[in-house]
């Protein structure tokens, strides 16, 4: 059934649908969208809603027309936070989007001293945790470093995080399994800093020592009616589009 948007934000509408495509993956770099026709018939608006919603999409660096192809997901798509991974592989059961693949994975132990982790996980300096580590790439280039860090309470209850391997199953999902306690996602916050030397290492960048380069970071914190889960940052590369929350 074609669906009928609102009158006066049938464009919004519209390019809502094709943006949560392109942000789950399910529309990759290089595929069409469909033909105006096809959009006007799909969603019963008019031909000038369609072009909007198309020209809004355009300016979000989302798309581009490629003549002869009509309009194509551009090449640099947004590039998801980690807590995003886990409500698309909810909906269509992608980890990854079309071209997208990761690296670097490292697992390991670490005594935590940074006062952000320590406050948001409740931890005393010096505490151990376990750290998890990748790259995202997207078409083999570097996007982001997604950092996860975990108190012994989750490991407990997640043994297979501390373990030096991709985890086949999310942890939350894991988490409620064991314990029958609902993880519950915080408020996800944007900032930025300058990249340490590790980081830009990570996203191959190619920058003097001790030179100052600028990049966005996100954090989210989980938890259970009773403490702190897990506390997830993804730094990302200069010039990455990272999509914020309505």
């Amino acid at each position: 059934m074609a669906y009928k948007a609102p009158e006066g934000k049938g464009y919004a509408d519209v390019a809502a649908h094709f943006r949560t495509l392109i942000k789950n993956g399910e529309l990759a770099p290089g595929d069409s969208l469909p033909s105006v026709t096809e959009i006007r018939d799909q969603f019963g608006v008019a031909s000038k809603t369609v072009s909007r919603a198309l020209a809004l999409l355009k300016s979000e660096g989302l798309v581009t027309s490629r003549g002869s192809l009509g309009t194509v997901v551009a090449k640099s798509p947004i590039v998801i936070t980690g807590a995003d991974r886990l409500i698309r592989m909810e909906k269509n059961g992608l980890r990854y989007a079309p071209g997208e693949t990761s690296s670097g994975h490292r697992v390991m132990r670490r005594s935590v001293y940074d006062p952000e982790v320590c406050t948001a996980l409740n931890l005393e300096p010096g505490d151990e945790a376990v750290i998890r580590i990748r790259v995202f790439r997207q078409d083999d280039k570097p996007t982001s470093v997604g950092i996860s860090i975990y108190p012994p309470h989750t490991t407990a209850a997640v043994p297979e995080l501390a373990d030096d391997v991709r985890m086949v199953k999310q942890f939350d999902k894991l988490y409620t399994e064991r314990t029958g306690l609902e993880v519950v996602k915080g408020q996800r916050t944007a900032h930025s800093r300058h990249a340490s030397q590790d980081e830009l290492a990570a996203l191959e960048i190619d920058a003097p020592p001790h030179s100052a380069v600028p990049v966005t970071v996100t954090v989210v914190t989980f938890h259970d009616d009773e403490r702190a889960l897990g506390y997830w940052e993804d730094v990302y590369a200069p010039g990455t589009r990272v999509p914020l929350s309505d």
